[in-house]
């Protein structure tokens, strides 16, 4: 089976996600037979290196024999069984390992099967438990300006990204939107802390006025993804959650892209010392193998719905919530954090990439180069319409699956990446700016 043969069928029976088809009748889908480390092999020997984790899912690398062994284990005692009414040993553990990793240790996992579903449940969860504590008017909910949260339409209603929503807008719930901390966006001499700060009084003022209506503000801490890898000051967090243990609203905090190590700790609310009432994980949480998701939440929150009547339970359900493989996917993931010391190795390499990307800092090409722990993203001013594509032409050539959300281009490698991977990386994407 070649390349070609297998774009050709894929094309005639798979509708691809987040893709107008119709390009691959000139752009050819890429198949993939198999993966190891942080390569990527094609039907014809060729090889690419992984520099965005395949959406950001694959923090070990690909075929990792770590977690393959524990999915091998756990497929010879229990693939799956409901969650409803029973209980097994992978989703238990799950559950108390992340209750004592996350910010406040947040318990009561509640399960699904990818990012939008667990942010669908935090909203419906803090909606009902204002229901329920004799607060019926708190229904609405906030977000930050170029935020996304998902394409289902509860998450589709607090995201603001115009390509994913308009077209949908008249199924979806208004929701307003708070300034972006973003700090691309501060005055000439204006440091990021203090454009944090000036736009966080704005989410003040309007909570002085709306609070009584409002369930929740939802954000993605430290990095909003979708939208460019728009980077701010964690000062905005520490103020954000102030502000809304005030006025009695929700803060949901998004880190399904950003959780997990992306940020430079395991979890990005670490860098501002908070806490939220909601965690939403996904992606990286069982190392890119399987569909996993989570939402984590306070006891006051779980409190709620512990109750004599079936009525005041939270009745979301989901078929495969709590998957054993999944979780024991999670699990091992987990386990590699521990035994290989992740978050200090990343910031070595972190420090390294910095330091072969040096020339691309100050390429003419090149504007607002920003990273965060193992997150890298720049502007390429370009007038070609078409430069995502571009791009990811160039890159195949070179070697890399690059794909650069419009003008941005960014790197999310999985955290096995070497130095000679690294310097790859660094020499190749100069090589495309410069070719450009």
């Amino acid at each position: 089976m070649n390349n070609k043969n297998l774009s050709a069928r894929s094309q005639q029976v798979v509708w691809h996600p987040c893709t107008q088809m119709k390009q691959h009748e000139t752009l050819p889908l890429v198949s993939i037979q198999r993966g190891q480390g942080v390569w990527l092999y094609d039907c014809d020997g060729n090889r690419y290196l992984d520099t965005i984790s395949s959406w950001w899912v694959n923090l070990f690398g690909h075929c990792h024999p770590y977690i393959n062994n524990a999915l091998n284990d756990q497929l010879s005692k229990l693939e799956h069984v409901m969650l409803a009414g029973l209980t097994h040993e992978p989703v238990v553990q799950l559950s108390e390992r992340l209750s004592k990793l996350t910010p406040g240790n947040l318990g009561h996992c509640f399960y699904a099967s990818d990012g939008a579903s667990a942010v669908e449940i935090a909203l419906k969860m803090s909606f009902h438990y204002w229901q329920q504590c004799g607060h019926p008017s708190k229904t609405d909910f906030i977000s930050l300006q170029n935020g996304y949260h998902g394409e289902t339409l509860g998450a589709l209603s607090v995201t603001d990204v115009a390509i994913f929503k308009q077209t949908y807008a008249p199924l979806l719930r208004h929701t307003e939107h708070m300034p972006s901390p973003d700090w691309r966006n501060a005055a000439a001499g204006q440091s990021a802390e203090d454009y944090a700060l000036d736009t966080v009084q704005k989410l003040e003022n309007y909570l002085a006025i709306h609070h009584t209506h409002t369930a929740a503000l939802i954000l993605e801490p430290l990095v909003q993804g979708a939208t460019g890898m728009a980077m701010y000051h964690p000062i905005y967090l520490t103020r954000a959650k102030e502000i809304c243990h005030h006025y009695q609203v929700h803060l949901i905090a998004d880190e399904i892209a950003v959780g997990f190590g992306r940020t430079g700790t395991l979890f990005a609310c670490e860098q501002a010392d908070i806490t939220p009432d909601f965690l939403c994980l996904s992606k990286g949480l069982s190392g890119g193998y399987l569909p996993l998701s989570v939402v984590l939440t306070t006891p006051a929150v779980f409190e709620a719905f512990y109750h004599d009547k079936t009525s005041r339970a939270f009745l979301h359900s989901h078929s495969h919530t709590g998957n054993a493989l999944a979780c024991r996917a999670a699990l091992a993931t987990l386990d590699l954090f521990e035994q290989n010391n992740v978050i200090e190795a990343n910031r070595a390499k972190a420090n390294y990439l910095n330091e072969r990307l040096l020339p691309l800092q100050t390429h003419p090409k090149v504007k607002h180069f920003r990273n965060r722990g193992m997150i890298w993203a720049f502007e390429v001013i370009n007038s070609d319409d078409n430069f995502a594509n571009t791009l990811f032409k160039l890159g195949l050539e070179k070697q890399l699956l690059l794909r650069p959300l419009g003008n941005t281009v960014y790197f999310m490698p999985p955290y096995i990446i070497n130095e000679e991977e690294m310097d790859w990386l660094a020499t190749s994407v100069l090589h495309i700016l410069d070719a450009i």
